[in-house]
């Protein structure tokens, strides 16, 4: 049970709270996935509610009337859009007659990014309000009959602190580019062997040669129909895939470049007064985010143009030290980015399935280290600075 003092109140929808009482909580540094504007873009656009088996199941904890910590949290019927992967251990639990459906996440919806998933009121005790979160997942995901709790992309000390709490801990990997003190895009090439140099070099130039040019709109540049167009090139690329799956509806798109225009940055490619693709990324003075991109022409290494080089010679002229690209590539590796580890936790009911999955976890981080090593080898970064 939480704190004496500390009432628990489940919110079934975001906008059953005032957004400044939610993003005091979530600071003024917080990423733009765990902010008011953004859920309830996912949420009143129909992208993340019942229907789509994204049920709102936030938790908030008060003293009195006053807010004292939160979890942006939702009830699954699926594992789509969540891209820490465990339809294996909704297979498994099939196979030992566990109903895995619906479990608890604690998370973003179709956000894979790290950010904080205990948001706590300045003044309080982190620890102790983290704990009452935990105490009130758990209860409230047994009361709505719930396999499990899952905690998607915490921070480092969320995980560390879920962890010694007793939550299975998984650690998995993604790209990211890091800007060590690059001043030009000839800086970042100058790390890569002179056959790497060329190589992404000749990519990148292949725009130019194809008659294709790029630029990056934001702020008060999107406009409604960039909305539209952003939407067209995520539902292009899902389309093309069998296990793609559309799921942001676009007033989502149009949502959040109405509310949220200082942090949405659109990437378009144009040939001639024709444009062909385009990607949609999230930005904070800190961090690049990249989320989706699709295109109407296929083109030699367009995708790299539109989605890594372009951004990454952005992120440089910006100072932005962390260009997150979205989950799974190891194309990104031989193109500079390097492996990270983000974070999930997991709390299974069923004793035997828990069991399964904690043993099943074990034998996944031995093999994480040489995955680690392998990935690295292949990027071949020489260290920073350079000497000399």
């Amino acid at each position: 049970m939480t704190a004496p003092s500390l009432r628990v109140k489940v919110l079934d929808s975001i906008t059953d709270l005032p957004a400044a009482q939610w993003d005091t909580l979530a600071g003024p540094t917080a990423p733009p996935f765990v902010k008011h504007d953004w859920l309830t873009a996912m949420e009143e656009s129909g992208s993340a509610r019942m229907e789509t088996g994204w049920a709102p199941h936030h938790l908030t904890l008060w003293r009195g009337k006053t807010l004292v910590a939160a979890s942006p949290a939702y009830r699954k019927y699926h594992s789509m859009g969540e891209y820490i992967y465990d339809f294996s251990w909704a297979q498994a639990a099939a196979r030992m007659g566990v109903e895995y459906y619906p479990k608890l996440v604690i998370g973003a919806p179709l956000s894979p990014a790290t950010a904080p998933r205990f948001l706590v009121a300045p003044g309080e005790n982190v620890r102790e309000a983290r704990h009452a979160l935990v105490e009130a997942a758990i209860e409230s995901a047994r009361e709505e009959n719930c396999s499990s709790i899952h905690v998607l992309y915490p921070t480092e000390d969320e995980a560390d602190f879920l962890e010694q709490s007793g939550m299975a801990r998984r650690m998995t990997l993604q790209f990211h580019w890091k800007n060590p003190g690059y001043r030009t895009y000839d800086d970042y090439l100058a790390r890569f062997s002179s056959k790497r140099r060329h190589q992404l070099r000749r990519e990148r130039g292949a725009a130019e040669e194809q008659g294709i040019t790029l630029r990056t709109l934001q702020g008060e540049e999107l406009t409604a129909e960039h909305a539209r167009r952003a939407h067209a090139f995520y539902a292009a690329t899902c389309e093309q895939f069998a296990w793609g799956q559309v799921q942001l509806t676009p007033d989502f798109f149009a949502r959040v470049f109405r509310t949220m225009p200082e942090a949405m940055q659109m990437v378009e490619a144009s040939h001639g007064k024709k444009v062909i693709a385009g990607a949609f990324n999230v930005a904070t003075p800190e961090r690049l985010y990249g989320r989706y991109w699709g295109c109407f022409e296929e083109h030699p290494f367009l995708h790299f143009h539109v989605c890594l080089y372009h951004s990454v010679d952005e992120c440089i002229r910006a100072g932005r030290q962390v260009f997150e690209p979205g989950a799974g590539g190891e194309h990104k590796i031989s193109r500079g980015f390097e492996p990270t580890a983000v974070h999930s936790a997991h709390l299974i009911f069923d004793p035997n399935l828990n069991r399964a999955i904690r043993d099943f976890l074990r034998r996944e981080k031995a093999h994480l280290a040489p995955a680690v090593a392998e990935a690295e080898k292949l990027a071949g970064l020489k260290p920073w600075p350079l000497a000399g």
